[in-house]
């Protein structure tokens, strides 16, 4: 699997006392990491098609042939899950260039810097993500 942004090597941003929030720097922190990491997923994707094709047997052995589509499977159910993620870095890349990166969708405060960079795709602050996942366990 492709690494997170935290196993990704970064440095973390340094914040100066006073300075406005989403200033130019952070920005352009945020867009280094949202794009390379979007680089790395997608270097995963070309290794995933082309080690499939190279891999791929026709086994006579069945439990050999059912461990090879297992392996597959495994390996495009984590794919699909990049491939949504993939969605979501390019949306924050947007949100980044209309100015609307790094403020909560529900409330319109700022997620802030720190979560932003454990999650670059936040969209809601830690408040609204808390309320958010209140509710789903409630629906449950």
């Amino acid at each position: 699997m492709a690494p997170s942004p935290i196993e990704a090597k970064f440095s973390p941003y340094e914040e100066v006392a006073g300075e406005d929030y989403m200033n130019d720097e952070q920005i352009s922190h945020f867009r280094t990491i949202l794009e390379n990491w979007k680089i790395q997923l997608m270097e995963e994707v070309d290794r995933t098609v082309h080690h499939m094709q190279d891999d791929a047997a026709n086994f006579p052995d069945p439990n050999d042939r059912a461990t090879q589509e297992e392996e597959f499977t495994l390996e495009l159910r984590t794919r699909d899950r990049e491939r949504k993620l993939i969605k979501k870095i390019n949306q924050s890349l947007e949100d980044l260039d209309k100015g609307d990166y790094g403020f909560c969708e529900s409330c319109g405060t700022e997620i802030g810097i720190r979560r932003l960079e454990a999650r670059p795709t936040a969209t809601l602050c830690i408040d609204c993500k808390t309320l958010d996942e209140i509710r789903e366990k409630n629906r449950v």
